[in-house]
């Protein structure tokens, strides 16, 4: 008994100690937690590019044939401010792009709303936004098939924030006990016409898409639609699951109803191919136990031009460039230029794509320091975007980023008739 007593009174006066020193190690002011009405914040970045530029290519010459260039200069400086304004369940919310180019061929700047909403959210599982939205759909690193009300995403620099359109959206959200765990509904209006959202397709018509979000297990999968309008009807779905802790798959198919796409002949000819097709990618990303990110991607585009339709574009462009040497009349290198613009020069334009990028964090115990390589390659023709980059991050909300792009391929390939043959590229962004 005297020894159970004892045991007894160590323990209440261990406990006590306990209770003790918790309450004064992890005391905490509920007011730092709370939400306050207004947060800013946002960056200044100030970009220094020079890009070497290809002149034996079908893309410089349509932009440069009557005013040679070896190389481009520019020198940019870009705010993005954002915020949130909140009042009760309801709130404001802002991002802003205010943006000054001076270069090699003159000076512009410009400023825009990438988003301007207001988002009611009454109940933690119910939320209602209207404005100017940029979503975010699909699971794909590089490449979003699903994307369906989003501007396309740039594959060279994937996580730079997008403008949005205006619509009306929101989200519906339930948790469960089972095997589904958890269900998300979004559905989208998205009015287009010739005052709002003009680039979002042609025509007037109001446009509805949706998004039901899965947690069955551990896989997450969405299921997406968008209905026919001002861009043509498509359905399709995405998925991701950890197969390891530190190994993730991730995929995505959609269905495109009635695609279009001009195919040019090397006479110039043009011809519209219409029929629905099918986007998709599959991607890995492995987290190594020495901090290497790896990000392989698939990536195949059925709307996009077969190589020979491809090099048939570039041939065309070939002749009207030598007529245009030999008689002054530039009438085909113009038709030649509004052909790009409908396709031939749009991001990826071909049909399959492998992505693979590396990022190893902290080499050689470097703090701060991430360098990083990222591979493009049109699996087709071959040709390839190769970016090496240096990013460092140890100075208090600065971030300095060097790149340098090379563009490698054959006459007649993707990458080897770009516009540029490299680009280097310094970033120096100020967090506030």
């Amino acid at each position: 008994m005297r020894l159970s007593a004892a045991l007894a009174a160590a323990a209440l006066l261990l406990a006590q100690t306990a209770a003790a020193w918790a309450a004064e190690s992890f005391t905490f002011d509920v007011s730092e937690f709370e939400k306050k009405p207004f947060e800013l914040g946002g960056y200044v970045e100030l970009r220094q590019e020079r890009s070497q530029l290809n002149q034996d290519g079908a893309i410089y010459r349509l932009n440069f044939y009557s005013n040679p260039h070896s190389h481009l200069d520019e020198t940019i400086v870009n705010l993005k401010p954002s915020g949130k304004l909140r009042h009760g369940d309801a709130s404001l919310n802002f991002r802003a792009n205010l943006e000054g180019n001076w270069g090699t061929l003159g000076s512009e700047s410009h400023f825009r709303w990438d988003e301007f909403y207001g988002s009611y959210k009454p109940d933690p599982g119910l939320t209602v936004d209207a404005g100017k939205i940029a979503l975010k759909w699909g699971k794909g690193y590089a490449w979003n098939p699903i994307a369906f009300v989003e501007r396309v995403k740039d594959p060279n620099d994937p996580e730079v924030a997008r403008e949005g359109f205006t619509m009306l959206t929101g989200d519906v959200i339930r948790n469960f006990e089972g095997p589904l765990r958890t269900v998300a509904f979004t559905p989208a209006v998205v009015p287009a016409s010739d005052n709002i959202n003009s680039d979002f397709g042609s025509g007037s018509h109001t446009n509805v898409a949706a998004k039901l979000y899965l947690l069955y297990y551990d896989t997450d999968i969405d299921l997406a639609f968008l209905s026919n309008g001002s861009r043509s009807g498509r359905y399709g779905f995405d998925f991701s699951r950890n197969l390891a802790t530190n190994l993730e798959i991730h995929g995505e198919w959609a269905h495109i109803s009635d695609t279009q796409r001009s195919v040019t002949n090397a006479s110039g000819g043009t011809t519209v191919v219409q029929g629905d097709a099918e986007r998709y990618v599959l991607g890995l990303r492995h987290l190594s136990t020495r901090d290497t990110t790896t990000i392989f991607e698939y990536y195949r585009n059925g709307p996009g031009l077969t190589e020979s339709e491809m090099d048939d574009f570039v041939r065309f462009v070939d002749n009207a460039y030598a007529q245009y040497l030999a008689t002054g009349n530039a009438t085909q290198l113009n038709q030649a230029a509004s052909v790009v613009r409908s396709g031939y020069g749009q991001p990826n334009p071909g049909r399959n794509y492998l992505y693979l990028r590396v990022a190893q964090k902290e080499p050689f115990d470097i703090l701060y320091f991430t360098p990083a390589l990222t591979v493009i390659a049109n699996a087709d023709d071959r040709s390839m975007s190769i970016t090496p980059e240096l990013l460092y991050t140890g100075f208090k909300d600065i971030e300095l980023r060097f790149r340098a792009v090379v563009l490698t391929g054959g006459a007649g390939t993707e990458y080897g008739e770009r516009l540029n043959s490299s680009l280097i590229e310094f970033r120096a962004r100020l967090y506030f």
